[in-house]
């Protein structure tokens, strides 16, 4: 729990600001802003990934997950919904992670729930997202499956493919 009780106006603010960085590096490929926005002390649970302490640990996590497949090949990441949870001036909520179109306009994507700990100043001290890794395995091929149907299964993908169905 926080020491400081951060206002409903000022958590929401922060977490609009969040969607929106997440939103222009999941754009830009660059994740550097997304590193930016917390705290240099932050502690983020990703729990296939390990824990990880401060910014450049996060910073070199995100860099080679986004940056190689399947991270490289979804396209932005929505929260479907958000709780505010003032005393403890966390939000939790769940987001999606669609995958590029294959080629036929199908959306493949799967979900997980991250619960955010705001440090004050636009920053965010804690993250930690909650998954099912096998539904991103599961997603993930079947997109793959579907981008080879179609003939548009990029040579990345398809060495992650064939890895995966050892």
């Amino acid at each position: 729990m926080t020491s400081k009780v951060f206002t409903r106006e000022e958590l929401a603010e922060a977490f609009a600001e969040f969607e929106g960085t997440v939103d222009r590096a999941a754009q830009t490929r660059d994740w550097d802003p997304w590193v930016a926005q917390y705290s240099p002390d932050v502690l983020y649970i990703e729990h296939a990934a390990g824990t990880m302490r401060g910014r450049e640990e996060v910073r070199k996590w995100i860099w080679q997950t986004m940056e190689t497949f399947p991270g490289s090949h979804m396209t932005h990441f929505p929260s479907l919904w958000s709780v505010i949870d003032e005393p403890t001036g966390r939000i939790i909520c769940e987001l999606d992670n669609p995958m590029r179109d294959p080629g036929d306009g199908t959306i493949i994507s799967a979900t997980n729930i991250s619960i955010l700990t705001y440090a004050g100043d636009g920053l965010w001290h804690r993250q930690e997202d909650i998954y099912n890794p096998l539904r991103f395995v599961s997603a993930t091929v079947k997109w793959c499956r579907k981008a080879e149907e179609l003939g548009t299964l990029p040579d990345e993908a398809a060495a992650w493919l064939k890895k995966v169905n050892r």
